[in-house]
């Protein structure tokens, strides 16, 4: 093949992706709002949406997408959503192409709450907003996207405003199409696409799955029947069309064929059965699989029938702790930016430092720093708040605030000289339990009174 013919099929890709963008960018312009914006919209009729609440709800769903956790599949969370303060949960998943995604989602809350579920498709160009791909507000339940070319997507978790609950995502790939020859897997392909045929004046189109004559072979997808035939070159042949995914399955060199043209074909139903017709007999029996696409022609099919590999992690993160706050056992503790030892680290946190446990996924919390700021760190590195590991003397006119800053709302003022349990600290303050129970933030130091450390 002469690198010139190497190169069109590359570029042809890449119009192809160009027009499928434009496509999605006009649709994207007159589709129907989603229940989500929906929900929002009607925020803005109520006249709410200029409330303090609903535009941190607003802020709470665009910085969840914005920095939508990456995720390796496949992968679980189970996680809370605090419903005193707005709050989402957002994942970003890379998705290869011939990959199925599989997203099941769970929520434990007051019943009649609407939790808002929603697939973005990140686009190409950073300008592009997410485009919504699937939407809901009906939760339990499974939902799965079938992308036909690669790209990243966010999967995002939202209840309304006011509400919250514990959830459970998780998230899977699978093969977009089921192996093609009864009994058989990936090893059994032993002709690849793209080999050359004829001393290369032609290029093999499609995989050659080998298996002894006579063995079922399967219709990978739904579809329809037709061109059920003879050919010089693939012998007995089946074809099916497959208008969900626009595409066109070949299946050549059979000893049988046991469908006829117009027939409806299920996933799994038996075509024909393997041989070695047509050009192929001189070879041992097989089965040629095609996948051909209107506009890209024939693609190379193993993506769509390679399993995807990994397993779950086990969740070994103590839930009971969800929604509650922990602190840090040990100095440099790391926050990473998922719940893997290979992410980035966002940052090591002090001895002492106080987290508010949002989910957990393996060996990992899903924690918020009390500035705001999230991430992941090891649970076994935590430890509940219930017992002080030190105590402060109160001085006259302090404070005891909601938040980690001055500005922040005052919970209780601070009799002098009381003594009040020191449960962690954070950049200048001080995480305490106030006389009345409450627990918030006093600035300054520890002081002299320290009591011993368990």
């Amino acid at each position: 093949m002469t690198p010139a013919r190497a190169r069109a099929p590359v570029w042809m890709a890449l119009l192809g992706l160009a027009a499928c963008e434009q496509v999605e960018v006009v649709q994207d312009r007159f589709r129907d709002l989603t229940p989500y914006e929906a929900y929002r919209e009607s925020l803005v009729q109520a006249g709410l949406a200029e409330s303090a609440l609903a535009r941190d709800w607003i802020r709470a769903g665009d910085s969840a997408v914005e920095a939508a956790v990456p995720v390796t599949l496949p992968f679980q969370e189970e996680g809370y959503i605090t419903p005193e303060a707005p709050n989402a949960a957002a994942y970003r998943i890379s998705v290869p192409r011939g990959r199925r995604l599989t997203a099941d989602v769970t929520l434990d809350t007051e019943e009649g709450t609407r939790v808002f579920v929603d697939l973005f498709r990140v686009p190409e160009s950073s300008e592009d907003p997410p485009r919504p791909i699937i939407s809901t507000d009906s939760v339990p339940g499974t939902f799965v996207h079938e992308p036909w070319r690669e790209g990243d997507y966010i999967l995002r978790l939202q209840p309304e405003l006011l509400r919250g609950g514990q959830y459970r995502v998780t998230l899977r790939f699978e093969a977009q199409l089921a192996f093609p020859v009864d009994g058989r897997n990936m090893p059994a392909i032993q002709s690849v696409f793209g080999a050359e045929r004829d001393g290369g004046a032609r290029s093999h189109d499609g995989v050659d799955i080998f298996a002894p004559r006579g063995t079922p072979v399967l219709a990978a997808a739904p579809g329809t029947a037709y061109r059920i035939g003879i050919t010089n070159l693939g012998g007995k042949v089946v074809w099916v069309r497959d208008p969900a995914r626009n595409a066109r399955l070949y299946y050549a060199h059979l000893d049988s064929q046991h469908v006829r043209n117009g027939d409806r074909i299920e996933v799994g139903d038996t075509l024909g059965f393997v041989g070695n017709t047509g050009n192929a007999r001189t070879t041992p029996p097989h089965l040629h699989f095609g996948l051909y696409r209107t506009g890209e022609g024939p693609i190379d099919p193993t993506p769509f029938l390679r399993p995807p590999t990994g397993v779950l992690a086990e969740l070994t993160a103590d839930l009971e702790q969800l929604g509650a706050w922990v602190r840090l056992e040990s100095e440099g503790t790391r926050l990473r930016a998922a719940p893997d030892t290979h992410a980035p680290v966002l940052r090591e946190l002090e001895q002492f430092t106080p987290v508010r446990v949002l989910g957990g996924s393996g060996e990992y919390f899903r924690v918020r720093l009390p500035d705001g700021r999230s991430g992941y760190l090891a649970a076994r590195l935590t430890e509940p708040v219930d017992q002080p590991f030190a105590s402060r003397i109160a001085h006259s006119g302090e404070s005891v605030h909601a938040r980690p800053q001055a500005d922040s709302p005052v919970m209780a003022s601070l009799d002098e000289d009381a003594e009040i349990p020191v449960l962690g600290r954070y950049d200048g303050y001080l995480f305490v339990s106030a006389p009345d129970g409450h627990l918030g933030w006093l600035r300054g130091a520890i002081g002299t009174s320290t009591l011993e450390e368990e």
